[in-house]
């Protein structure tokens, strides 16, 4: 094994301020995040520590931060998830896109100590197989000693296309992985113009729209006009804060019901 059990740990939370100011006298109201972060360094990988909830904006933003500042030393990362209350559907994108960029930097992310309710979200979405997951930090760390590195199951069959398409990059590797999950070929874009050129060169069953291109009008435009064959799916405008697994079971379940029709 080529990590001890020694290092050191630093823990803090912040706080987002809000409220009003008057003339000669000023109020701040302060919320505290709802997501806290201890690291530690063992030997040369590192374990973060999660508590709360892991959702979008300021929680996923100071999540990222993290793991960014600290793999600049060290690219292989253990995240600890006991006591993750909470995690909606850009969170959970967020920890695709992780996994992603360290294993693109040849470095590795392995989750251990899942909460009840993560491994239920985790479950009922069927991404359990794309993170390797661990049942307590020593094996997680261990883990890192024992090539070859953990590979996603691919099934090698042709699959119904879907093009994906939103300004989140977070709420993009979500879907990328949920439906990958449900046997889906998926094309992922934050282009419109992307999105237009894949429906026509991959000619999919689906075309997803996430809520940040709703409001694109030239956008919604042109796909609505696309091919009758392709189905439009838009997603709701408060999807990528619905608890994760809740929002995976349902927009699996309309993509079936639009595939019967």
């Amino acid at each position: 094994m080529r990590a001890s059990l020694t290092g050191s740990s630093r823990s803090w939370s912040r706080f987002a301020a809000f409220g009003h100011t008057r003339l000669g006298e000023m109020w701040y109201f302060y919320a505290p995040m709802q997501l806290t972060l201890e690291n530690q360094r063992i030997g040369d990988l590192t374990v973060i520590r999660c508590r709360g909830r892991i959702v979008v904006g300021d929680e996923i933003s100071s999540l990222r931060q993290e793991v960014e500042t600290l793999t600049k030393v060290s690219k292989d990362v253990v995240l600890q998830l006991a006591e993750v209350s909470f995690i909606d559907s850009a969170g959970l994108g967020a920890l695709v896109r992780l996994f992603g960029v360290l294993r693109a930097h040849g470095g590795d992310l392995k989750l251990c100590q899942l909460s009840p309710f993560l491994l239920q979200v985790l479950q009922v979405t069927n991404l359990l197989r794309i993170f390797p997951i661990y049942a307590s930090e020593t094996e997680a760390i261990q883990a890192f000693s024992k090539g070859p590195r953990f590979h996603e199951e691919s099934s090698g069959i042709s699959r119904t296309r879907i093009v994906c398409t939103d300004t989140s990059s977070d709420l993009l590797a979500y879907l990328s992985a949920l439906l990958k999950r449900s046997d889906y070929e998926v094309f992922t874009t934050r282009n419109p113009s992307d999105a237009l050129m894949f429906v026509r060169v991959t000619k999919p069953r689906v075309l997803i729209c996430g809520p940040g291109m709703l409001t694109n009008e030239s956008a919604m435009k042109g796909f609505r006009e696309i091919d009758s064959k392709v189905q439009l799916l838009l997603l709701p405008y408060d999807f990528s804060g619905t608890e994760a697994g809740q929002a995976g079971f349902d927009l699996v379940n309309r993509i079936r019901l639009l595939l019967s029709n």
